[in-house]
């Protein structure tokens, strides 16, 4: 096992968390004055559920 790779894998899965977070219980997020819309946030958990599922595979082999 690759200690590395499930820490990150699990880092990942913990930011997909938070963004299914936010897409299911909507609240807003500014960043520098700028509103960040809620696509934004699926976009992210798809993204970063992908690579948590990848390295998780990844830490098997």
């Amino acid at each position: 096992m690759r200690p590395f790779t499930k820490i990150a894998s699990l880092l990942f899965a913990v930011i997909a968390i938070a963004h299914l977070y936010r897409v299911l219980r909507p609240f807003e997020v500014i960043v520098a004055a700028c509103s960040i819309p809620q696509w934004a946030s699926l976009a992210g958990a798809v993204v970063a559920g992908a690579l948590a599922f990848m390295l998780h595979r990844e830490s098997r082999a």
